[in-house]
């Protein structure tokens, strides 16, 4: 089977039950080297495969939630499964769009659509347990219009979207989970805390793939990521940081000093 044709026709399902069976299917034939990297046409993808539902909106009209009330922790839980039914089209994209990077590049980028696909199953089961389900309330296309601004280099997608818009849920998680724990709600908590786990990984592969395309292009990393930052983002990311969990995830101390100094 052909790794770029088999990652291009999970990418472009609609459903999201097949689109999850691919998933899992397309890693575990990587794992079992049963895929090949044949050329095959790369096309700029507008809309990746996604149900009819949720209505996408501009985030500026979504509407936030208190959690106190049930409806506004589902709110917020959807919130959270858009972003991660994102996440496995994103990975997904990274392995289909960049032919020139070593296999493990391709065995990360398939383990973290893997990874993000299991989420969604948590968070979906979450969802419907509390009688909703996903496309019931509106959503954004945020991640999704980075992809296309990042689709013609591997070195600014490894900055931009690994690096400032995954890395995001590193600084805003910790603070959901302390609000849902004041209202009680231990089940999203559990979630949250294996989705945080993972993303720290998912984050750190950006990371390393990012520094490996600086040392190939010639680039110093730190000064490299700067630069996009007000070019494609008008600067840093909006704070507070969680320091530890950027650590972790492959920031340097001088990058999280200086994103500081941006917030």
């Amino acid at each position: 089977m052909n790794l770029y044709q088999q990652s291009f026709l999970a990418l472009m399902q609609t459903d999201t039950q097949k689109k999850r069976e691919q998933v899992d299917a397309l890693f575990s034939a990587w794992n079992q080297s049963k895929l090949e990297r044949k050329s095959f046409d790369l096309v700029t993808i507008e809309i990746p495969g996604r149900p009819k539902k949720p209505e996408l909106i501009d985030h500026s009209q979504l509407k936030q939630r208190k959690l106190g009330s049930e409806v506004g922790r589902a709110t917020l839980i959807h919130a959270i499964l858009h972003i991660e039914f994102n996440a496995i089209n994103l990975a997904l994209d990274a392995v289909y769009r960049f032919r020139d990077m070593p296999d493990d590049y391709y065995g990360d980028w398939l383990k973290v659509a893997s990874e993000e696909s299991y989420h969604f199953s948590l968070l979906e089961k979450r969802l419907n347990d509390m009688g909703y389900a996903y496309g019931d309330m509106p959503a954004h296309n945020g991640l999704w219009e980075m992809v296309l601004k990042t689709d013609h280099d591997v070195l600014i997608r490894m900055a931009l979207v690994p690096r400032v818009l995954e890395a995001r849920g590193l600084d805003v998680t910790p603070g959901m989970i302390e609000k849902l724990r004041k209202v009680g709600d231990i089940e999203t908590i559990k979630i949250l805390e294996i989705i945080l786990r993972d993303e720290i990984g998912h984050v750190a592969i950006g990371s390393h793939w990012f520094k490996y395309c600086c040392d190939i292009q010639q680039c110093e990393p730190e000064e490299t990521f700067r630069h996009l930052l007000h070019k494609y983002m008008g600067g840093g990311p909006n704070g507070p940081l969680h320091k530890e969990a950027r650590l972790q995830a492959g920031f340097s101390q001088n990058e999280i000093d200086e994103l500081i100094k941006m917030v």
